[in-house]
């Protein structure tokens, strides 16, 4: 039987996702980068005025390289969980989940080329 809908309970959902979020940054050496590299691209986009239609593109650019890096990271731990000794199939698992990261930041920083592009050449022909 489900429980009924608890404020509470939403908020602590919150929270416990905040609590995620603060441990990827400070556990993941990459999550460190990525949040540098979100914040250049906030400021970019800012100093750039891009537009709205740009701007969906650099947010979900962003958001799909955090997803791809906190599914990396979760999955890391839970391997790790299951056995610290070599296991060619955690391994694997890790290898997979790694490549995800970079082929959403390959995808990613294609996107901020072809979004920033034009604003940059435009700012240098000025």
């Amino acid at each position: 039987m489900s429980r009924r809908f608890n404020l509470t309970d939403r908020l602590n959902s919150f929270r416990f996702a905040l609590l995620g979020l603060r441990y990827l940054v400070a556990s993941e050496h990459n999550a460190r980068l990525h949040l540098l590299a979100t914040i250049a691209v906030i400021a970019l986009g800012l100093l750039f005025g891009v537009s709205a239609d740009e701007w969906r593109w650099l947010i979900l650019s962003i958001a799909l390289v955090w997803l791809a890096e906190a599914f990396n990271t979760a999955l890391e731990r839970l391997g790790n969980a299951v056995s610290l000794d070599h296991d060619p199939n955690i391994g694997r698992a890790k290898d997979v989940s790694a490549t995800a990261v970079l082929i959403a930041s390959i995808a990613a920083a294609a996107i901020g080329l072809l979004v920033f592009g034009p604003h940059f050449v435009g700012w240098l022909t000025k």
